[in-house]
């Protein structure tokens, strides 16, 4: 239980990272991934990277630069604006529908303009979930000028959607809906030099 704990990621670096150790057995068609971030960079960084074996971009959620933010899936990006903040941790969740393609997007617990990406498409097994790096290959290929440098805390992932208050829910760390993984129960594995912090 990470409850009211950190990781910290100290420099930039071209091999740190938390790799999450959660097996999912299932092809997702349906997602949502939330998580708090903490950090003064102004360059592009990766903080959610989900790989498979055929796709390295299966699912990133990445800072494009202050007020963007990128999420992308089976390779395809879409984009959100944002407020830029500065001194502020960003809280944010994204989710996505193969059904109909729809994307939520939530920044700080308030949803934005949903739209639209890989209508039909099925994210693939087995994969590697890693945060504060983009991996270009499975398990790896990192690159520096997009590693993470901060704090990153409150992460959950769910093979559904969910709703607003349930963003709310899982912003306090008391998520209604049982996560594939989150804060409260996360499995994980620190390489190089990352730090779990009150």
């Amino acid at each position: 239980d990470l409850y009211q704990k950190v990781f910290v990621f100290p420099q930039e670096s071209q091999t740190t990272h938390v790799q999450v150790t959660a097996k999912l057995e299932q092809p997702l068609n349906n997602f949502t991934v939330c998580l708090r971030s903490y950090t003064d960079l102004t360059r592009p960084y990766s903080l959610f990277s989900y790989a498979t074996k055929k796709q390295s971009n299966e699912i990133l959620l990445f800072k494009t630069k202050p007020g963007q933010y990128e999420l992308a899936v089976g390779n395809k990006p879409l984009f959100f604006t944002v407020p830029v903040t500065l001194g502020e941790s960003e809280h944010v969740c994204v989710s996505w529908e193969s059904s109909t393609g729809i994307v939520g997007f939530w920044f700080n617990g308030k949803p934005w303009p949903r739209k639209g990406l890989q209508r039909g498409y099925t994210v693939g097994v087995p994969a590697s979930i890693v945060l504060g790096q983009d991996q270009d290959s499975f398990e790896g290929s990192f690159d520096a000028k997009q590693s993470f440098v901060g704090e990153i805390s409150s992460v959950y992932m769910w093979d559904t959607e969910i709703s607003t208050s349930e963003v709310m829910s899982a912003m306090e760390d008391t998520p209604y809906q049982t996560p594939i993984f989150g804060w409260r129960n996360f499995p994980y594995k620190i390489v190089g030099e990352v730090y779990l912090k009150p």
